[in-house]
């Protein structure tokens, strides 16, 4: 799949790993259009040329829509869509103030698992009314899991729930789409240094890195967007979900 000259859709794309791949998939060519919350849109800072940003929650019919008509009424050909939005909130099954909170659970699987289906679905429906490139091609789908999904630790039962949820998803959403000339691939990253780690110590946060067997740092948010575009340009990458970790495994701490 070519990326230049192509649309291409970003969830979460205000920080993190989806404004490192919107801003990958601009400097390839593309034009970007971001989706993240109305707040987080405000916060944002001045976008890369190429890149819009546009107020929408994931888990919502409407905005989603929204957006893909805007991408159609700007005359733009959409062939990819990433899915990068998601939270990882912590607890136990059972802590010290009783079982897991059932709407936690819920709300976690809600944004996860349901907004990457939503946008999966809606995104499936627009790129397929665009003719296929010489291959049969109309274009790639890339979803965002968690080694979590594999190896969730202490505390992780609902982001690992949710993140095997859309590695579960992969092979099928494959098979479905085929027949329309999309894939569908899911990246599983490791400890990635994102906002969601600005919480955390720089000792703490060492600490993460040498856990990593090679090479013993955090994961930088560009490494995953360099193989969300590596993804989109392999034509035969369809149905799989690629761990990108340094060979870690995650332990129950």
């Amino acid at each position: 799949m070519n990326i230049t000259g192509s649309a291409a859709l970003v969830t979460g794309a205000a920080s993190g790993l989806g404004a490192a791949t919107a801003a990958e998939l601009v400097a390839r060519g593309a034009t970007v259009y971001g989706l993240d919350l109305e707040q987080a849109v405000a916060a944002a800072g001045p976008q890369p040329d190429g890149v819009t940003l546009l107020a929408a929650d994931i888990t919502e019919e409407a905005p989603v829509r929204a957006a893909l008509a805007r991408i159609d009424a700007d005359g733009a050909v959409l062939r990819v869509a990433v899915n990068c939005a998601g939270i990882a909130p912590s607890a136990r099954v059972l802590g010290r103030k009783g079982p897991h909170d059932l709407d936690l659970f819920r709300t976690v699987l809600h944004v996860n698992l349901l907004g990457t289906f939503n946008v999966l679905r809606l995104a499936a429906e627009a790129i397929a009314q665009h003719e296929p490139d010489a291959d049969g091609q109309r274009g790639v789908i890339v979803n965002t899991a968690s080694i979590a999904a594999f190896e969730g630790q202490i505390g992780q039962i609902a982001y690992a729930a949710s993140k095997a949820g859309v590695a579960g998803m992969t092979v099928t959403a494959a098979r479905d789409l085929a027949q329309h000339g999309i894939r569908v691939v899911t990246i599983a990253p490791g400890i990635v240094d994102t906002p969601m780690m600005a919480g955390f110590s720089d000792e703490v946060r060492a600490g993460l890195g040498a856990s990593v067997p090679f090479p013993a740092r955090l994961a930088q948010p560009a490494e995953f967007a360099r193989l969300v575009t590596m993804v989109t340009e392999h034509d035969y990458l369809n149905g799989e979900t690629v761990r990108m970790d340094g060979a870690l495994r995650m332990s129950a701490r």
